[in-house]
């Protein structure tokens, strides 16, 4: 090989020595997406945690409606949504009034299906009529396609109280249902329970 051809021959070594070298290299990792705790519904947007339900610190029970968007206003959506927040509170309630029932039962071993069925509903009955004195709105925020979020809650004491006012209403209105349940000693250690019962997470 003569002299002129050296640096030629020395310039595609280099050259291909880098090929190899990219070659063998690994690929760069793509970038790391942070996974997103809550959304609003039906989006990939990321919303606080109480749109999905996660529990407020101070508050005993809550639940969460929406309205879509509406030529009436922001005014008149907001109400829609509170009124269907106040609905899920109501269901909320009286599923732990049934659970309350079905806990008494398993603990005292009274009551036939029918009876125990019949007492729920009475309860439950009161609370789906009540404005559930005490629920408030927590907070409320607009969201993708324009649809709002209210949070409706209770505090700890209102959520009690709320339970408490349900069997009472029950037991004042159906004396003689509650009396094939063991009458006034059923009613007492209902409320009881209420007393000690610590709200749901």
């Amino acid at each position: 090989m003569s002299m002129n051809n050296r640096p030629l021959s020395g310039f595609f070594l280099s050259v291909g020595a880098m090929i190899l070298a990219n070659c063998a290299s690994p690929p760069s990792p793509s970038p790391s997406v942070a996974p997103i705790d809550c959304a609003f519904p039906g989006t990939n947007t990321p919303a606080p945690a109480w749109i999905c339900d996660e529990k407020i610190s101070g508050v005993g029970i809550s639940a969460v409606g929406v309205a879509e968007k509406s030529a009436a206003g922001l005014s008149f959506m907001k109400d829609i949504a509170a009124a269907d927040a106040r609905g899920k509170l109501a269901t909320r309630l009286k599923t732990e009034v049934e659970q309350m029932i079905k806990n008494y039962v398993g603990t005292t071993g009274v009551g036939n299906t029918e009876t125990v069925d019949r007492l729920s509903e009475s309860i439950t009955r009161t609370i789906a009529k009540e404005n559930l004195i005490g629920s408030h709105i927590i907070k409320s925020l607009v969201g993708p396609h324009g649809r709002i979020y209210v949070l409706i809650g209770m505090n700890p004491e209102a959520r009690k109280q709320a339970l408490q006012n349900s069997v009472k209403s029950s037991y004042d209105n159906e004396r003689a249902l509650w009396q094939r349940f063991r009458g006034d000693k059923a009613f007492e250690e209902l409320q009881e329970q209420v007393d000690k019962q610590v709200p749901p997470n």
